[in-house]
């Protein structure tokens, strides 16, 4: 979690404006750690966690950084909370960043650097969620954005501005950064390299202990791992929904209405005629009437127009008025719509020459009578006025909403039942529901209803003009660690794991010794009296396992980063066992520089030298503009944000 978050988020603005303007540095923000060297004062103050040279870090820029960017990771993660978040090291993550940033800022200043505010304007203006209707920049835009991520003005203009040093400073360090031929063709081999060897698994379950804890032992183990039981926040939404049903029926549109909407709309009911047209176009009326002529007697407008070194062209179906206007020419359209289908039409010129017209096809639509069109009328009239009753319906129930009106009046006054959810999480998941999920109509205005407070009604569209939606929060269960009587057996089961690892790493240690002695790891590992799983045989090259991507199991990787003749051990993640890993032999790789995999070797190891050459120009800076952390500060922060007295 902490290692997507360390990648996607490096602003105190969050996603919708980092990715605007981060863009082309977010690799040089990837990583790092900030030490605190103790050395420069100043940094003593209740009010601040941080002196990065002369510039303070406050509490409130902490703890405004870290709100942000859990509101931010709960885009990607719904169910995350404050409490998971901290707990996970996220804190200490942001803190580190914010270091970070401070440091570069003060050392661009240092030397000279700017970004000026017309800079920073021009930055302002190029993100996308800034811009209004017509895709300017919109400055009630602006405004709403930022009052929707409690931001300011200046702290904005901060960040960019922040960004925009950082961009002068970190791209020049790292660009254009190659790695030399031999060096790529020494990695690329790499990928050719086959390694044999074997991984035995020392589950924790074959080593846990039978009885139960006693109570000490298992308040010690809840205790130690508190950050493993904590419960998302979960919340009830009391709703109810409507669509236009609830207006019954309306009045049917009387007979003056129906006439006056034909009158409206005359032209739509009038007959009309559209025409499908093949044309040519040509210099002199000789030549538009000799073509004429000619396919009017059985020839072929095609022919001749290839002939005459010219292409038509098809057009339609299309009115004649339309087709006036494409052409700009009305004495033309007067002429192809007089002429009978399957014929050539009189030449007639507009400013592009003589048109040879060919009538291809004639569709004439007769009109409609007032009695005719009356019940199309009618359909129409009815479902305007549906659609204008229930529209006025939902701002009724908006401004109601607006003003304080109870769930249950509007409610009573729609006529319909209030339903309430069982507990949710922000994912839309029922609470220990066992994969039950919230009704889909509630769907939309989730996110909406886990940023709300206690009985304060919303109104939604859920499907803009037919279905509404109005919701309000109950019962909200912010996130906290489980009391230990809740989740007993849980633990229990966690600390029987827990000793089993403890059980699986001394047995480890002594197959390693056994293996050190000479035993064949098959001999050292049946030595244990305990029933294990068959150890497994590897025989495999880098591309095999390039092959899983990023999910390389952990014991494979470090087979593939052994000395040949070694053995390691591997501990398992969340007390799930021990791994010990034994490789016997290695066979060299060989690749030529005209080999594919050379250049893609070449192009990734160029990139890791951009990054490292970054992260080494950032850690100087950090050690020469230095900096200094309040540990009481921080930790008042981390109390403010998970509610701890």
């Amino acid at each position: 979690m902490i290692t997507f978050f360390r990648r996607f988020f490096q602003s105190k603005i969050g996603i919708a404006v980092t990715l605007a303007f981060l863009g082309l540095i977010a690799f040089a923000f990837a990583s790092a750690d900030v030490s605190s060297t103790g050395t420069f004062g100043g940094v003593s103050g209740g009010d601040r966690v941080a002196v990065v040279g002369d510039k303070k870090i406050s509490t409130s820029d902490l703890s405004r950084a870290a709100s942000n960017a859990v509101d931010s990771m709960r885009q990607q993660n719904p169910t995350i909370s404050t409490e998971e978040f901290i707990g996970q090291g996220g804190l200490q993550q942001v803190l580190d960043q914010l270091l970070e940033q401070t440091a570069i800022s003060g050392f661009a200043e240092k030397y000279g650097l700017r970004a000026g505010t017309n800079l920073v304007n021009s930055e302002i203006m190029s993100i996308p969620v800034f811009r209004g209707a017509d895709g300017n920049f919109d400055e009630d835009a602006y405004r709403q954005a930022l009052a929707q991520r409690g931001l300011t003005d200046a702290s904005v203009r901060d960040e960019l501005r922040n960004g925009l040093l950082a961009k002068q400073i970190l791209l020049p360090a790292s660009y254009g950064a190659t790695a030399p031929d031999k060096f790529a063709v020494q990695y690329a081999s790499l990928l050719r390299e086959t390694r044999s060897g074997a991984i035995a698994l020392l589950p924790a379950p074959a080593f846990a202990p039978e009885n139960d804890p006693t109570d000490p032992q298992l308040q010690e183990y809840y205790d130690e791992n508190q950050a493993d039981f904590i419960r998302p926040e979960r919340r009830t939404i009391r709703y109810l929904s409507f669509d236009d049903s609830v207006v019954g029926d309306l009045a049917t549109p009387t007979a003056e209405e129906v006439a006056a909407r034909y009158e409206e709309n005359s032209e739509a009911f009038a007959a009309s005629e559209q025409r499908t047209v093949t044309q040519m176009i040509v210099s002199t009326q000789e030549a538009a009437n000799a073509i004429r002529d000619r396919v009017n007697s059985g020839g072929s407008l095609a022919v001749a127009a290839r002939e005459a070194g010219l292409q038509t062209a098809q057009i339609g179906p299309i009115s004649q008025a339309d087709y006036a206007a494409q052409i700009s020419s009305s004495t033309v359209a007067d002429a192809v719509f007089a002429a009978a289908e399957g014929t050539v039409a009189e030449p007639a010129r507009s400013g592009l020459g003589f048109h040879v017209v060919l009538i291809d096809d004639v569709t004439s639509t007769a009109g409609k009578s007032l009695d005719q069109a009356r019940a199309e009328i009618t359909a129409a009239l009815t479902e305007e006025k549906r659609q204008t009753a229930i529209a006025d319906l939902s701002a009724d129930i908006e401004e109601k909403v607006d003003s304080g009106i109870a769930l249950s009046d509007i409610a009573q006054e729609l006529g319909v039942d209030i339903a309430t959810t069982r507990p949710v999480t922000g994912d839309g998941a029922v609470y220990e529901g066992q994969g039950e999920t919230i009704p889909q109509v509630l769907g939309p205005a989730l996110q909406t209803a886990f940023q709300m407070e206690e009985g304060k009604p919303q109104l939604a569209a859920i499907v803009p003009g037919q279905l509404f939606l109005v919701f309000e929060v109950g019962q909200i269960t912010r996130s906290a660690v489980a009391p230990l009587a809740d989740i007993r057996d849980r633990a229990i089961v966690g600390w029987k794991l827990s000793e089993g690892s403890s059980q699986a790493r001394a047995a480890v240690d002594r197959i390693m010794e056994r293996i050190k002695g000479g035993a064949a790891i098959n001999a050292a590992v049946a030595a244990e009296d305990v029933t294990l799983p068959p150890i497994d045989s590897i025989n495999m090259n880098r591309e095999q396992l390039a092959q899983a991507g990023q999910q390389v199991p952990a014991p494979l990787a470090l087979l593939f980063s052994m000395a040949e003749g070694t053995t390691k051990k591997l501990e398992g993640p969340r007390n799930a066992g021990w791994f010990v890993v034994r490789l016997d032999d290695i066979e060299a790789g060989t690749v030529a520089e005209g080999d594919p995999i050379f250049a893609q070797t070449k192009q990734q190891i160029s990139s890791a030298l951009q990054e490292e050459f970054g992260e080494q120009l950032r850690t100087a800076i950090k050690a020469e503009i230095g900096s200094e952390t309040n540990e009481a500060a921080i930790e008042a922060v981390r109390k403010q944000l998970t509610g701890e007295q």
